[in-house]
């Protein structure tokens, strides 16, 4: 098994993509990728974007969008908080 983190965002923001197996080869800088049926999961207190095997990552035509990088939600900690409903 191959794993590696990848930076990958659109107009809104960017998050860090956890690209598993042949996932890796597609995900090369600047590249355009779309992801269907990605996920979040908390990795840390952290979000992280994942395509399990229901989804899938497809290269496609360079983006016609500036990334906003300025707005990371990786770098967001949240904190689990257990509700008391009375």
């Amino acid at each position: 098994m191959r794993i590696a983190e990848c930076l990958v965002g659109d107009e809104t923001g960017t998050i860090l993509f956890t690209a598993r197996n042949n996932q890796v080869e597609m995900m090369k800088v600047d590249s355009t990728v779309i992801l269907r049926n990605a996920k979040i999961d908390m990795f840390k207190g952290s979000m992280r974007l994942a395509v399990d095997k229901w989804g899938r990552v497809e290269v496609t035509e360079p983006a016609s969008f500036i990334v906003k990088e300025s707005n990371n939600l990786s770098l967001v900690e949240y904190e689990l908080v257990n509700v008391v409903e009375e």
